[in-house]
C-alpha cells in the first residue's frame, strides 16, 4: 500500500466539498440538492464510480467549476468519492446540510476554501481517502482583540445579528 497527499487544485477564493457516497445516482442527486437549496447556484461536481465502468461521472451549472471537479476527481481517483466546487460567492454553509441529507452520501471529509491536501491510500487495485489536511497549522491562541475581530467579521458578512 502507498500513501499520497494529493493537493486540491483551485483558485484561492473557490470553496469545495469533498465527500464519499455509494451509488451511481450521486451526481444527479447532488445536482438536484444544490439547485434546490440555492437558486442560481454555480457549481461543478464529479463522482468517482467504484464499480461497473468505473467512470468519473459529472454535472453542474458552471463550466469552469465542472472542469475543476473533473480534474481534481481524476487526481484523487478514490472509489465512491465526490468533489463539489462552488462558484465564487457561493459557500458550503448554504448547501452542506442538503448534501449530507442525500441518502447515499456516507460522509463529508471537508468543506473549505483553504488550500487542502487529500490523504489517499492506494492498494494497487483501489484507492480510498483516509483524511484531509485542511489549511495551515495554528499560529497561536486567539487574544481578546482576535475575538472582537471574529465577532465583528461574522456580523459584517451577515452570519450573525448585529
Amino acid at each position: 500500500m502507498e500513501l499520497f497527499a494529493i493537493p486540491v487544485e483551485k483558485p484561492e477564493e473557490i470553496n469545495f466539498v469533498l465527500g464519499q457516497s455509494h451509488f451511481i445516482k450521486t451526481v444527479e442527486d447532488i445536482h438536484e440538492a444544490l439547485v434546490s437549496s440555492v437558486p442560481g447556484i454555480q457549481f461543478g461536481v464529479a463522482f468517482c464510480e467504484a464499480s461497473g465502468k468505473c467512470l468519473i461521472r459529472w454535472s453542474g451549472t458552471n463550466e469552469a467549476m465542472i472542469e475543476l471537479a473533473k480534474k481534481n476527481a481524476a487526481a484523487i481517483a478514490a472509489g465512491h468519492s465526490f468533489i463539489i466546487f462552488l462558484g465564487e460567492g457561493y459557500y458550503p454553509i448554504n448547501i452542506l446540510n442538503a448534501v449530507k441529507n442525500i441518502p447515499e452520501v456516507c460522509q463529508i471529509f471537508c468543506a473549505t476554501a483553504n488550500m487542502a491536501e487529500v490523504l489517499v491510500a492506494d492498494t494497487g487495485k483501489s484507492r480510498g481517502i483516509i483524511g484531509v489536511a485542511d489549511g495551515f497549522k495554528p499560529a497561536g491562541i486567539e487574544a481578546d482583540e482576535d475575538i472582537t475581530w471574529r465577532k465583528d467579521f461574522l456580523r459584517m458578512i451577515g452570519y450573525k445579528a448585529k
